[in-house]
């Protein structure tokens, strides 16, 4: 079930940059702000579920990596960032080295 948390708290971390975002956007403001502090609580929550059992350093690499690798995915397909093969080869790195943590966990 910690790895279930983990992975939700990660997926949340992506909606508190994209809540951001849209509190850019013409007469979203308060609605993104809203989006993110609910993602950050979520987020915080989650993560704090899953370092119950999975390690700290362990759980807080993930986390991020999936915050961050989500991150650059909804910026590129959604609001056009940039997607170079520079770009693409750091996400890719990011989440190989997810794969790689949560592999030699143990858990």
């Amino acid at each position: 079930m910690s790895w279930f948390y983990l992975i939700l708290a990660g997926m949340l971390e992506i909606g508190w940059p994209l809540g951001l975002k849209l509190a850019q956007q013409e007469g979203y403001c308060w609605h993104g702000f809203a989006a993110a502090l609910a993602c950050i609580v979520g987020s915080g929550y989650f993560l704090y579920l899953a370092q119950k059992s999975i390690p700290m350093g362990t759980a807080y690499a993930v986390w991020t990596g999936i915050g961050a690798a989500g991150a650059f995915l909804v910026g590129v397909v959604f609001f056009n960032d940039a997607a170079n093969i520079g770009r693409w080869l750091g996400a890719f790195l990011i989440i190989s080295g997810v794969v790689v943590m949560k592999l030699s966990s143990g858990n």
